[in-house]
């Protein structure tokens, strides 16, 4: 029974995430964020952490958020809209010293504007390199969700990239550590853009919250 449960989320995953996905807007500042008509999944990271890259491969697209080598060129708030039926949104990496402070100010009041008064937003998707785990940044972040009572679930990337040792006791770790916030989803995911790994289960999961189906 449970396994054609799991089969069943996976199929539902499949075949949303087969639909169209098309940009919808692109927010620097807080009055241009787009009205929220859909429930939204939210992907936050630091600076080349592979936001994008996890994105298109979640949506089967190669260009749809764009790929860049340089830490810090994702500048707004990007929204996708996913088959009408979940809105997936792109948010400016943090953690980036090299952009200039009053930048760096204005990605942090946008970022917190969004998270903390977006009714529509389900979840946030906190990703985090699987070669070096969870740093002082991501535990602002963490605790920012916590007092704003928004869900998020830990993500890694770049699965592939470690070994496979390495990677379960980073998981271990990190599910011990996010046991004692109260916002934290309590499943972890590892994913890998490049094989793919990880990458049907998450979208079964943002599936379920484009449904309904869990917090």
């Amino acid at each position: 029974m449970a396994e054609a449960s799991e089969a069943a989320a996976l199929e539902t995953g499949r075949r949303l995430f087969l639909q169209e996905c098309r940009f919808v807007a692109g927010a620097a500042e807080h009055d241009r964020l787009p009205e929220p008509t859909l429930p939204e999944v939210a992907f936050a990271g630091r600076s080349n952490v592979g936001k994008s890259s996890l994105i298109n491969a979640l949506t089967g697209r190669h260009a749809l958020a764009r790929i860049s080598q340089t830490p810090g060129r994702t500048r707004q708030i990007n929204f996708f809209d996913l088959g009408g039926a979940l809105m997936l949104v792109d948010l400016p990496g943090y953690g980036y010293a090299r952009a200039s402070k009053h930048m760096v100010e204005n990605w942090t009041v946008l970022m917190l504007d969004y998270l903390r008064g977006r009714p529509s937003l389900r979840r946030v998707c906190v990703l985090i390199d699987a070669r070096h785990g969870i740093k002082p940044t991501d535990r602002e972040v963490f605790a920012l969700l916590d007092e704003a009572a928004v869900v998020y679930q830990a993500v890694l990337t770049k699965a592939d990239k470690t070994t496979a040792g390495a990677l379960a006791r980073l998981i271990a770790d990190m599910a011990g550590e996010l046991a004692g916030h109260p916002a934290a989803h309590p499943e972890l995911a590892a994913t890998s853009a490049r094989t793919g790994a990880g990458i049907e289960t998450l979208r079964a999961a943002l599936a379920a919250l484009a449904a309904g189906a869990a917090p």
